[in-house]
């Protein structure tokens, strides 16, 4: 029978703020099951160098179930880890071997400026969608919202949209830099729907120039970022962005 725990060394980046010099240290770990979520490797990781008396990594962590978008980190080279659509902590141990060393490392981009190891300041994501304003459609009580017809597949893709958590592995994944498929996902959540009408030129137009003024590269159809993408965002969300401003651009008066 095969055994259910694997012994790994962990190559893991330390760095203490923004501007100060980080490095890699390693880590040998033994007997960690490959049951357990990779946080929890992190928390067995912490446990180890907690009673040595070191300091532990400190790394973004919440919900643990793939929804807040908290987690994040570069595993081998790779957001979020090998695993397709999977979050870091849904990430588990059975994806790696006996024996390997786990590389792992902050998300790197000029627009996440490193906190502390592996925590990085994602607050630039927040700014964007504080960007994109609100919704003023009023749609009376939740049982009238309902009444608002939309056909399914338009729904659909609303809602593939929706999907999104907000964790910036596109950003981390992109050559450029940028969290363009956030920003498309964002975007095309309601210019698909009626209730996004409203504010829908002003909200592409002040979305990208957020993006611009937070320091992010433009989208250069790479699709790193969809193969990244936890929840498996459809770059044509990108597209519908650009289609969005272009319109906007012709008839949105400040």
């Amino acid at each position: 029978m095969a055994s259910n725990t694997i012994n790994i060394i962990v190559k893991i980046w330390r760095q203490n703020g923004a501007q100060a010099k980080g490095q890699f240290e390693d880590h040998a770990l033994k007997d960690i099951s490959t049951d357990s979520s990779f946080l929890e490797m992190l928390d067995v990781l912490n446990e180890w160098l907690a009673r040595k008396g070191n300091e532990p990594i400190a790394f973004d962590h919440d919900c643990r179930e793939g929804i807040c978008g908290m987690c994040g980190a570069v595993v081998d080279g790779i957001a979020h880890g090998p695993e397709k659509e999977t979050t870091l902590c849904q990430l588990h141990m059975r994806s790696f071997n006996d024996g390997d060393t786990i590389i792992i490392e902050p998300f790197r981009t000029k627009g996440f400026p490193i906190i502390k190891d592996l925590v990085v300041d994602r607050s630039a994501l927040d700014r964007l969608i504080q960007a994109g304003g609100f919704v003023s459609v009023n749609s009376g009580s939740p049982q009238d919202a309902n009444n608002i017809l939309i056909p399914q597949n338009v729904a659909e893709q609303a809602m593939d949209a929706a999907a999104c958590i907000g964790c910036g592995a596109c950003a981390a994944a992109c050559p450029n830099a940028t969290p363009m498929l956030f920003l498309g996902a964002k975007v095309s959540q309601l210019a698909l729907l009626p209730q996004g009408q409203a504010e829908a030129k002003a909200r592409a137009i002040n979305m990208v120039k957020a993006l611009d003024c937070e320091g992010f590269g433009n989208c250069g159809n790479e699709r790193e970022c969809e193969n990244v993408c936890p929840k498996g965002i459809s770059i044509r969300n990108i597209a519908r962005l650009n289609r969005e401003y272009l319109k906007a651009q012709f008839s949105y008066d400040e």
